[in-house]
């Protein structure tokens, strides 16, 4: 990517202009959240004891859960543990001072949540090889995840808080759609009632960054725009890094929890109409560029989705054929 070029601000002059949606989100995520204590969602009284303390240590056949959700919540979990890369990229591009701050830390705790709970209930359920489980979380979070793309260099980092923003606008989004249909494949009313409350403070998380970056738009529309195009073509899932994401990721998709067409439709599409994307009428030339650009690599995605539908209606009637 070319510097972005003819800036009217610098990124400190641009938080400035953006704490008054800053503050008025804050004050929304307040009035429409939920606290809620992780504890209360887990069956504690299928808990007992490992190896170590006179127990049995986990095998397979302790499992309720199908593979593909067995996937699905490793892969949830890992990515939910991750968070100390996350609270990274976010507080190195916001302010810490004023509602910048207090979102930065209220995010965080709000995320810290979602591990918990999620870890006790595979643990107490045993649900997954614990040990193993540890052992992909020191792995993935050792490497971290940075979900900015790179630049060779050549982007204005002064603007990487719109990158950052545009970032988690999908990806709160796309864990909210992947929490919700991961519930549903365990089986488990227990789990199902669990995650639903981790995937709707996912959406309360996409909400604020979403809006966040539609004050963006309007205060620097072709540097938002770039941040927005580039984030959108080079997307991945903050798991991508860890230990069996592919394999899992194969999983996943095939069970219907998270695959190409459900990106495109229920995240992509969604944020960018939202931001009203194609109707805006405020681009300079550096923003019609990554608009068109834009338009051009959702156009192949379409092509992608097809035929990845194809392929899948194909595998389903040789299922059904045996």
């Amino acid at each position: 990517m070319t510097s972005l070029i003819g800036k009217p601000m610098s990124g400190s002059d641009l938080l400035r202009e953006l704490l008054p949606v800053c503050e008025t989100e804050v004050e929304r995520h307040l009035k429409m959240t939920l606290d809620w204590n992780p504890h209360d969602y887990v069956p504690w009284d299928e808990g007992r004891n490992f190896e170590a303390l006179g127990g049995v240590d986990w095998e397979p056949g302790q499992s309720a859960l199908s593979e593909t959700a067995k996937a699905a919540m490793i892969t949830n979990l890992l990515t939910e543990d991750n968070l100390p890369s996350y609270h990274r990229v976010i507080a190195e591009n916001f302010s810490l001072d004023d509602a910048w701050g207090y979102w930065v830390g209220r995010w965080t705790a709000e995320e810290m949540r979602h591990s918990t709970v999620m870890r006790d209930y595979l643990v107490v359920t045993r649900g997954v090889d614990p040990v193993e489980l540890e052992r992909m979380r020191m792995l993935h979070m050792i490497g971290g995840f940075d979900p900015l793309p790179d630049d060779d260099g050549q982007r204005d980092h002064s603007y990487d808080m719109l990158f950052a923003v545009a970032y988690v606008s999908f990806q709160e989004l796309a864990t909210r759609v992947s929490h919700r249909n991961t519930g549903k494949a365990c089986g488990d009313p227990i789990a199902d009632r669990m995650l639903q409350r981790v995937a709707a403070d996912e959406n309360l998380h996409m909400l604020f960054y979403r809006n966040v970056m539609a004050g963006a738009l309007d205060l620097v529309p072709d540097e938002a725009m770039a941040a927005i195009y580039l984030i959108v073509s080079n997307f991945q899932m903050p798991g991508a890094t860890m230990p069996n994401f592919r394999r899992n990721a194969v999983l996943i998709a095939k069970g219907g929890i998270y695959d190409l067409p459900q990106h495109m439709s229920d995240v992509v599409l969604p944020v960018l109409r939202k931001w009203r994307i194609f109707e805006r009428d405020d681009f300079g030339p550096l923003g019609e560029m990554y608009r068109d650009q834009l338009s051009e690599y959702l156009q192949r995605m379409n092509v992608k989705v097809a035929k990845f539908e194809e392929s899948r209606a194909r595998a389903l009637e040789r299922a059904a054929a045996r």
